[in-house]
């Protein structure tokens, strides 16, 4: 076999609002140049500073419900009355280069893609205690204490499905943090499967010693 053969991994990750996913992965991706994110498509209206293929592709509605019915996506829902969808021939064809790739989704995302895609490593990234996700929540100082709070419980929810995951994170200390989601990449990566494919000459020629 040889190393263009080598298939990367998928990565789901999840966590609640507050939990700091979008900072730690906006890190390993900085860190890991064999990581890349998937961009997802939506139907929402393009806000400032965001570029289309960057943040996300923006399609129309019709368009969206064309690729739904092509069978496009690996998973999509409608939050709030916009589209949002991961497509599926963009994650094969990048892991089929050997890239691994990381997908933020939100748990129920996650379950989906489990489903279609078993091989794919799961991980739920939880602030250290609800005191700390609290005062991450009203940090800003922006958001009406109703808001707040409607934030806060669906946090709360979200942390039931964490046991559905393959890792659990806890982000008290972001370096640390970091640091596990890093060793789990580099895990993942010395299995003995994926090892197999990249050292596939170098296992032939020692057992020929």
């Amino acid at each position: 076999m040889s190393q263009e053969s080598e298939q990367g991994t998928l990565y789901v990750i999840s966590a609640p609002s507050g939990a700091g996913k979008t900072s730690l992965v906006a890190e390993m991706l900085r860190q890991d140049g064999k990581l890349c994110v998937s961009v997802s498509h939506t139907t929402r209206p393009t806000r400032a500073g965001e570029k289309n293929g960057v943040n996300y592709h923006f399609v129309s509605r019709d368009e969206f419900e064309a690729m739904i019915a092509r069978g496009e996506f690996l998973e999509h829902a409608d939050v709030f009355g916009n589209y949002y969808g991961t497509s599926q021939v963009w994650v094969e064809q990048t892991l089929a280069m050997g890239r691994d790739v990381i997908l933020e989704i939100d748990w129920q995302g996650a379950e989906q893609i489990r489903r279609l895609m078993p091989g794919c490593v799961s991980i739920f990234i939880v602030p250290p205690s609800s005191e700390a996700l609290k005062e991450r929540l009203t940090g800003r100082g922006t958001d009406a204490p109703e808001v707040v709070e409607r934030r806060l419980k669906e946090a709360t929810d979200e942390c039931t499905h964490a046991v559905e995951f393959d890792y659990l994170v806890v982000n008290d200390d972001f370096e640390t943090a970091l640091g596990d989601l890093l060793s789990i990449v580099r895990s993942q990566r010395l299995r003995m499967q994926t090892q197999q494919v990249r050292h596939a000459g170098l296992l032939a020629r020692l057992s020929t010693v």
